[in-house]
């Protein structure tokens, strides 16, 4: 099916003076056939004007899409370029679909439905925080401890997801082992190419003991299961893939493909995952949106929102720490009909720099009065 249609043209001949003296062959012009997007131009420039008002020249992209249809509502990639003034410097890098990322908190919810979903860890499954689990010589902490020096006490998945803790999440890890957790990541969209209709989308890294000695020649080790269960390691993904996981969430098990043309044929598939784990991970994601969660730009806010925070460490040019800021979310919690997935390259904390810019979104999409302090973000999270 043609899209692009074709240029018109005459094609003659002329004397010394530039006059034409004959027509020696002309082609019409052919109108293209019309695209309509799904997007809304409304979110649109609030998901540009947040993701500019928080960053300034910083990186990052914004993905708000339709659980129940995959349709993309909004696509932000900044920097990006003026399409009035395109000059050899402007930036075409795409990082929405395009760029690769640690995930860190928000892979969490991929680690609980894969712990649950093949036994090793049940509905019932608790753990005792006390800041960090020893493995040799090694320390693997959790965020609240390396922070505030403060512990979790005893931890439910709901409580996990709430407050992210880390300790628990490697203990699910290594109860449900690397295989299990890349199957589920690979079931989520994580790994391969989500198939939106653009050029230029990544497929990801979901790593496994497998991959780790054929790539690296290195064993894997119990470590190496930890900082996967996190979202942390060699796992990688694009922002579009978290919304595709935040999106299989929100509509009970439904994966549908991403896009932007909005006569494309809808393509949806069902990823078999059960009530009850469905209901717990929701539950745990709208704890975070609420008082004592992690995501305090969020709480209080109407309709009810249900997301996860996300803070990934990874190595810098310059050989120091940095972290991404990852914030996703769906709404309203029990009947969702918009995903927002933030994500700000070495941004820092979740909470604080993604999770405000997914709220003015939000606030636009709902037509609610915002009366947020954005100049003043205060809170625990991470």
């Amino acid at each position: 099916e043609r899209w692009g249609g074709r240029a018109g043209g005459r094609l003659v001949e002329g004397n010394s003076q530039q006059e034409v003296v004959r027509e020696l062959g002309r082609q019409e012009a052919e109108a293209g056939s019309d695209l309509t997007l799904t997007l809304d131009a409304g979110l649109q420039q609030a998901a540009w004007e947040a993701l500019r008002q928080r960053l300034g020249l910083t990186k990052g992209a914004v993905i708000a899409s339709d659980p129940q249809t995959g349709g993309i509502l909004a696509l932000v990639s900044s920097p990006a370029f003026d399409p009035r003034s395109v000059t050899a410097t402007s930036e075409f890098f795409n990082r929405a679909i395009g760029g690769v990322y640690p995930p860190g908190s928000v892979f969490k919810m991929v680690t609980a439905v894969a712990a649950m979903e093949s036994g090793k860890a049940n509905r019932d499954f608790t753990y005792t925080d006390t800041g960090s689990v020893s493995v040799g010589r090694f320390a693997y902490t959790n965020w609240y401890f390396t922070q505030y020096g403060r512990t979790e006490g005893v931890v439910g998945w709901e409580k996990a997801l709430a407050r992210s803790v880390d300790t628990f999440f490697y203990k699910v890890g290594e109860l449900t082992g690397p295989e299990t957790l890349a199957t589920w990541a690979e079931k989520f969209g994580m790994g391969t190419k989500t198939g939106i209709d653009l050029p230029g989308e990544v497929a990801g890294l979901i790593p496994t003991p497998d991959w780790k000695w054929k790539a690296k020649k290195e064993q894997w080790f119990l470590g190496n299961t930890y900082h996967m269960a996190i979202g942390q390691g060699d796992v990688l993904v694009t922002p579009l893939q978290i919304n595709l996981m935040t999106n299989v969430i929100a509509a009970g098990g439904k994966k549908c493909v991403p896009h932007l043309n909005k006569i494309f044929n809808i393509q949806c598939s069902m990823i078999n995952i059960g009530d009850e784990i469905l209901t717990v991970v929701k539950a745990g994601m709208i704890g975070a949106c609420s008082e004592g969660g992690t995501a305090f730009p969020l709480f209080g806010f109407k309709p009810q929102v249900a997301c996860k925070t996300g803070t990934a460490e990874y190595v810098q040019a310059n050989g120091k720490m940095g972290s991404h800021a990852w914030f996703t979310v769906f709404a309203p919690a029990e009947d969702p009909t918009i995903s927002v997935t933030v994500l700000v390259e070495g941004g820092g904390e979740g909470s604080r720099v993604a999770a405000p810019i997914a709220r003015k979104i939000l606030a636009k999409y709902f037509g609610v009065e915002d009366k947020y302090n954005y100049s003043a973000i205060a809170g625990e999270g991470e």
